[in-house]
């Protein structure tokens, strides 16, 4: 029998705020509105799924299959579906496995990456008019937090509780490489 998990102190007022704010701004910039305004100021005609395909695979370029299901937390045949219709459109293509010949991996193609770069554009142009108001110190700040939350959000938590959660297949851990780091990351796109 394995031992439980240590017991997690109750959340501060402040760390509920937050995860309530973080849940709320989480919601608010994948809803359709916001896809459609998007795509819109990019000119890029595609779907919530493919443009979170093609980030995803811009940050870990290029990926197998299986790797790109993980990161993006799916099944594997919603990304064989995807990426058959990216692929189609130009975005993407499939290139041999250095490491098993047997195997393809998945690539922007140019028009995928140009598409990337007008999404991360327009998002941060986007970005730029909801915090018009804030003073340029107030948008450092902001940055710099969110970016400090992000890096800690992405690498390996060591503590008990995960551990244990990890070891009884509830959880996966991030593969070696695939994370955010503040300060190392690609532009967010």
């Amino acid at each position: 029998m394995s031992p439980s998990p240590p017991a997690v102190p109750p959340a501060s007022p402040a760390a509920v705020e937050i995860e309530q704010a973080l849940t709320r701004v989480a919601y608010l910039s994948v809803r359709a509105r916001q896809h459609d305004r998007l795509v819109a100021m990019a000119g890029v005609p595609l779907d919530r799924a493919s443009v979170s395909m093609l980030r995803r695979i811009a940050e870990h370029d290029p990926l197998r299959p299986g790797e790109l299901a993980q990161v993006l937390a799916v099944q594997a045949s919603h990304v064989t579906r995807q990426v058959q219709r990216l692929q189609q459109a130009g975005y993407v293509t499939r290139v041999p496995d250095p490491d098993d010949p047997r195997a393809r991996r998945i690539r922007l193609t140019p028009r995928g990456e140009d598409a990337v770069a007008r999404l991360g554009d327009a998002g941060a142009r986007g970005m730029q008019m909801v915090l018009a108001d804030w003073s340029p110190a107030e948008v450092r700040l902001l940055a710099r937090l969110v970016g400090r939350l992000a890096a800690v959000l992405a690498s390996e938590p060591a503590d008990g509780a995960v551990e244990a959660a990890r070891s009884a297949g509830r959880i996966t851990p991030l593969k070696e490489g695939h994370g955010s780091h503040a300060g190392t990351t690609k532009p967010a796109a």
